[in-house]
């Protein structure tokens, strides 16, 4: 039996016109939960990230204090982002974006929702990527992770792919995908159990560096 840590990366850069970094938010979620981790004894045997500058600087943020190299990660392309904006430029290419779109959270948020879901319909023309090949490279990350055979894996990846393989391991419709990835907090752990019979869900958007410490301040979600 094995275990999965999937992490989501800390807080990126929302309204600047680079996303995928971290803010100093961001870098500061990541040391905190590296600590707490160690704290914990959750030191992984396997490390995995997408492809994506927030998922590696999570690391990074992450590593001193479990002790790891973050140049022994493996990257796995199934663990990165669909392309959130290239999907609602798509999905309201024809209307107009709504109001606020790039600077209010919740605006951005009621779009992305709205965006999977015709998506997941096959209802949006020309999207950046079809929701069947979102699903595939997914679920070939996973494979890759639960088959790797590691006795800990930690994976960083992003809300989307993670909320997918939540679904998957649940075997709950696809449209569930979109309200738990919403929830999805910044530096948030998802715990998975590799068994004989398959994967089960152990923990989802669990936050132990907040928990140790009371501060609220690094909770966030975007």
């Amino acid at each position: 039996m094995s275990e999965i840590l999937l992490i989501r990366h800390g807080q990126a850069s929302f309204g600047t016109a680079d996303y995928d970094r971290l803010s100093p938010l961001g870098h500061e979620q990541a040391g905190a939960l590296g600590a707490a981790l160690a704290r914990h004894g959750l030191v992984p045997d396997a490390l995995f990230i997408g492809t994506q500058r927030r998922h590696r600087e999570t690391l990074e943020g992450l590593a001193p204090a479990l002790g790891l190299d973050p140049a022994r990660a493996e990257n796995l392309p199934g663990l990165d982002e669909f392309d959130t904006d290239g999907l609602m430029a798509a999905h309201f290419a024809k209307t107009g974006a709504p109001e606020g779109l790039n600077r209010d959270r919740r605006a951005h948020f009621r779009a992305l929702r709205d965006s999977v879901q015709a998506w997941q319909r096959d209802a949006i023309a020309d999207p950046p990527e079809r929701w069947s090949d979102f699903e595939a490279r997914v679920r070939a990350a996973l494979e890759r992770l639960a088959g790797c055979g590691a006795g800990r894996v930690l994976a960083v990846s992003s809300g989307g792919p993670i909320a997918r393989i939540v679904t998957e391991v649940l075997e709950a419709p696809a449209a569930q995908m979109i309200r738990l990835q919403l929830q999805t907090r910044n530096c948030a752990v998802t715990r998975l159990v590799v068994g004989r019979s398959g994967l089960y869900l152990l923990g989802f958007n669990e936050l132990p560096h907040v928990t140790a410490v009371g501060d609220d301040r690094l909770v966030t979600y975007s």
